[in-house]
């Protein structure tokens, strides 16, 4: 018994002295009951959408009156015509807007009826689906006050269309939050995990004093999972298209173009990795919590960025999984081209560039 309990001593003196495993036992589930406290949530909030009053009356300002006193709309004040709608939808800076036609009030009060178009982005269907419940949950809140001061009762209709997605199908969201999630993973952990298990049977040390340089014999290790992630890249696009009918609205080479650079930020993030941890073990779990949970998470992939605190909104423009999925949405399901990622390319780029000079800087001091 006391040999038992001296070793079970140790065990807690060895797991103290241990701060990596001290931050897996008590940092992880104290972060990730944080960020899934914060940011998993089905509720949308402060969605930015803009309201085309045509009509400019007393009705009509009373139901933007409403849409502003709603937490779950955040109506953008520049006043826009009904052209430019499209526009900012392809922007991806507005999740829907509201159309009140002219006349509306004068429709309303003589024909007792009157009607509202509400469009929506359904690349995300979820949101748009969520989006325009809230619309006319307002619209009929609208109605039911007005009906209880009059005897006839009117009749307000919102018509309602799905831009990019008109069948609400789950694979337009689907699709390219499995392209990052998959992309990420294999290219991060697999990079990682084949690194360190060069180091852990001592033939990292033999490649590093060959005339072989160590930058390059880094690189040798990256290059075939650069290969096969494109090949994956390829299977997901051509299920996509033949299985699951999502054709490929967009530049084909633009798209292919893309995720090699997003392929590349990730085999960059897993050399990182493999510099910085010494077990295959250590290696696999960073890559799996580190990458899998804000991929999921701060993507936008699954749960509303907008939702979530400011702090954490900030901290989701340094996931590059958020960058690569707003590109793949826009030149896969809406058909835009190079000018309208150029800024999220921009970033990804900045990210995977400081990644790679942080790697070099920390791989030349461990060989000093």
């Amino acid at each position: 018994m006391k040999q038992f309990l001296m070793f079970v001593l140790k065990e807690f003196f060895h797991v103290l002295r241990d701060r990596k495993t001290l931050f897996i036992l008590f940092g992880m589930p104290i972060a990730q009951i944080t960020l899934f406290g914060f940011a998993l949530t089905n509720e949308l909030k402060n969605s930015k959408i803009i309201v085309v009053d045509n009509a400019k009356d007393q009705s009509s300002q009373a139901i933007i009156t409403k849409f502003e006193s709603s937490r779950y709309f955040e109506i953008e004040k520049t006043p826009f015509s009904q052209k430019e709608i499209l526009e900012q939808f392809r922007n991806g800076k507005i999740k829907a807007a509201i159309v009140l036609p002219a006349n509306f009030n004068n429709d309303l009060m003589h024909q007792h009826k009157a009607q509202i178009q509400v469009l929506a982005d359904a690349s995300d269907p979820n949101t748009a689906t969520t989006i325009t419940n809230y619309a006319s949950a307002i619209i009929n809140d609208y109605q039911k006050d007005i009906n209880n001061t009059v005897q006839i009762p009117y009749q307000i209709k919102a018509e309602t269309r799905m831009l990019y997605n008109p069948q609400m199908k789950g694979v337009h969201n689907f699709v390219p939050g499995v392209m990052a999630m998959v992309l990420m993973l294999i290219c991060v952990m697999m990079t990682a995990i084949s690194i360190v298990k060069e180091k852990e049977m001592g033939t990292m040390e033999i490649l590093l004093v060959s005339p072989f340089r160590p930058i390059m014999v880094i690189l040798a290790k990256a290059v075939p999972y650069f290969i096969l992630s494109l090949i994956n890249l390829g299977t997901i696009l051509l299920l996509s298209v033949y299985a699951m009918d999502l054709p490929i609205q967009g530049s084909l080479l633009l798209l292919v173009l893309e995720s090699a650079l997003f392929i590349t930020c990730c085999l960059v993030l897993g050399i990182l990795i493999s510099i910085n941890t010494t077990s295959q073990q250590l290696a696999m779990l960073v890559s799996l919590v580190g990458m899998l949970m804000p991929t999921m998470i701060f993507s936008g992939f699954m749960f509303p960025i907008e939702n979530m605190p400011k702090i954490l909104q900030l901290f989701s423009n340094i996931v590059p999984s958020k960058w690569f999925y707003i590109i793949v949405k826009n030149i896969m399901i809406k058909g835009l081209g190079f000018e309208s990622v150029w800024k999220e390319t921009l970033i990804l780029l900045g990210i995977t560039l400081f990644l790679l000079l942080v790697s070099l800087r920390k791989f030349k001091i461990r060989l000093e």
